[in-house]
C-alpha cells in the first residue's frame, strides 16, 4: 500500500450511514474488482471497487464485504471475507491482509478466509428477507464487461431465488456523495500531488517539446510523491488537438504561438483530482488568447458564485450557460440574433462550449451522485468552463475541484496558478 493508512472511523462511519437507508432485516453485499487479464500471462493493474472501499478500507483482490446491521447473531452484523495469504503467494505477490490487519483496516471485527463465504454466507441468508445486490448505475457506465459483482448477482439470485432483492446503488449514490472530513483531506492530498505536477511543468514547456514529454514529467512527480499515478488518462493537448474533447493520443510536438490545454489529475489513496489549465507553449499569451482565457475565467469564478447548496445541476447549467452566451457576445463570436434564434435544446453557446461545467468528484473522477437532487454541502465538483474555437486552433479549459460550502465555496486547487500574470512569471523565472 504506497498511500499512509486511513484512520478506520472514516469505513464504521461510512457503514452506519449506509444502514440507515435500509429495510430491516435485509443485508447487503459488497465484491471486490477482478484482475483484469490482458493476454498471454499479462494483467492490469488491481484497482479496487470504490463501493468496498467506501465501506471496509480494503484495497484487495477477491474480497467480499456482507453486512446484517440488525442480524439477531451479533457475529454476523458485519463479516468482511479476504483471501487466505500463505508462503507461495507472499514469496510471488507478496503478503496479503492478515485477519488481524484486515480489522485494524476496515474496524470489523469478523474477518472470514474468501473460502468459507459460501458456509457462511448461508447462515446469513437463513436469517435475512431482503438482500441489496451492487450493480454499476452510473449514468455514463460501460457494462460491456462482465465483472465480479455481476457474477455474483446471477449466482446468489440462483441460488437463493426466493429472497427479496434490492438495489445498493442508489442508496451509496447517496451516501458517497456527501464527504467526511477525512474524505476532503486525501482529495486535498490528491490535490495537492496535482499541484505539484503543475508547477514543475511551468518551467519545462517550451517550443519543441512533445506532449508525451509532459505527460512523462507529471507521472515521475505523481509517483515519487505516494500516487498510484493519474486518476484519469491525461489529456495534453497543443494548439488544435484542445478541440478534440477527449484528446489522449498526447503525441505532437508543442509548437511557438500555440497554447496547450493539460487535463489532469493525480489519484491519492484511491481518491481523485481533475485539473485543467491552458497555458502558453512559448510562456506568453497573445492579446487573443489573453482575451478568451479571461472570458472562461470570468465564467469559472461566476459559476462558482452560484453552484451552492439548494440549486439543481440543472438549473446550474443553465445559468452557466448565460453567463457563457454572455462573453462570447463580448467576443463577437456569437451575434445577438443567433441567440434570439437558438434552440433551446442546444443553445448557441453550444457551439463553442459543448460540454457540461461540473460533475461529481470523490473516489471516481466522474463520482455517483444525483442528478436531480439539490446540492447538499460536503458535496466536491468540479468547475470546468471552456471556449474551443476550431478555425483558430484555440482551446482553453480551466478546471478545479470545489467542496461545497453554504457560506462559500473551499477550492482544493486554490494555491494552483491560474491567473495570467502568475502563470507568465513561472514560466519566464
Amino acid at each position: 500500500m504506497r498511500y499512509q493508512q486511513i484512520d478506520n472511523a472514516l469505513f464504521i462511519r461510512n457503514r452506519k450511514e449506509f444502514y440507515k437507508h435500509l429495510a430491516p432485516n435485509s443485508l447487503a453485499v459488497f465484491n471486490s474488482n477482478d484482475i483484469y487479464p490482458t493476454s498471454a500471462d499479462g494483467t492490469m493493474p488491481f484497482k479496487q471497487h470504490k463501493d468496498i472501499f467506501h465501506l471496509s478500507g480494503v484495497d484487495q483482490e477477491e474480497s467480499i464485504l456482507v453486512v446484517f446491521p440488525d442480524c439477531q447473531e451479533k457475529e454476523l452484523r458485519e463479516v468482511l471475507f479476504v483471501i487466505e495469504t500463505n508462503e507461495h503467494i507472499a514469496t510471488w505477490e507478496g503478503e496479503k491482509l492478515t485477519k488481524e490487519k484486515a480489522t485494524e483496516v476496515s474496524g470489523i471485527q469478523n474477518v472470514v478466509w474468501t473460502k468459507d463465504f459460501e458456509a457462511t454466507f448461508a447462515k446469513m441468508m437463513s436469517l435475512a428477507e431482503n438482500v441489496y445486490l451492487n450493480t454499476n448505475e452510473h449514468l455514463r457506465a460501460n457494462t460491456e464487461v462482465e465483472t465480479r459483482e455481476d457474477r455474483f448477482v446471477k449466482w446468489c439470485k440462483e441460488y437463493y431465488p426466493v429472497h427479496t432483492y434490492k438495489r445498493a446503488a442508489p442508496i451509496m449514490h447517496q451516501v458517497r456523495s456527501i464527504k467526511h472530513p477525512i474524505e476532503i483531506n486525501l482529495m486535498q492530498n490528491a490535490c495537492n500531488i496535482t499541484e505539484k505536477g503543475f508547477r514543475r511543468l511551468l518551467s519545462f514547456i517550451k517550443p519543441g517539446v512533445w506532449e508525451h514529454e509532459i505527460e512523462a514529467e507529471l507521472w515521475h512527480e505523481f509517483i515519487r510523491n505516494r500516487s498510484m499515478g493519474f486518476a484519469y488518462t491525461p489529456i495534453v493537448a497543443s494548439g488544435g488537438n484542445a478541440c478534440v474533447l477527449h484528446y489522449i493520443e498526447n503525441d505532437q510536438e508543442c509548437k511557438d504561438g500555440d497554447l496547450i490545454l493539460m487535463d489532469f489529475g493525480a489519484e491519492y489513496a484511491n481518491y481523485s483530482s481533475d485539473m485543467t489549465r491552458t497555458v502558453p507553449v512559448s510562456g506568453r499569451f497573445s492579446e487573443r488568447q489573453k482575451q478568451l482565457y479571461n472570458a472562461v475565467l470570468r465564467v469559472k469564478n461566476q459559476a462558482n458564485a452560484i453552484l451552492q447548496p439548494g440549486i439543481t445541476l440543472k438549473d446550474y447549467h443553465v445559468e452557466v450557460g448565460e453567463m457563457m452566451t454572455k462573453e462570447l457576445l463580448d467576443l463577437k463570436l456569437l451575434t445577438s440574433d443567433e441567440v434570439k434564434k437558438q434552440d433551446p435544446a442546444w443553445p448557441a453557446y453550444k457551439r463553442f462550449f459543448m460540454h457540461g461545467t461540473s460533475h461529481y468528484i470523490g473516489l471516481d473522477t466522474h463520482d455517483v451522485g444525483s442528478w436531480s437532487n439539490p446540492i447538499e454541502e460536503d458535496q466536491v465538483f468540479t468547475i470546468e468552463p471552456g471556449i474551443y474555437i476550431k478555425e483558430e486552433g484555440i482551446g482553453i479549459r480551466l478546471e478545479d475541484d470545489y467542496v461545497i460550502k453554504s457560506g462559500g465555496n473551499h477550492n482544493l486547487m486554490g494555491n494552483i496558478p491560474i491567473e495570467i500574470e502568475e502563470i507568465e512569471d513561472l514560466m519566464n523565472s
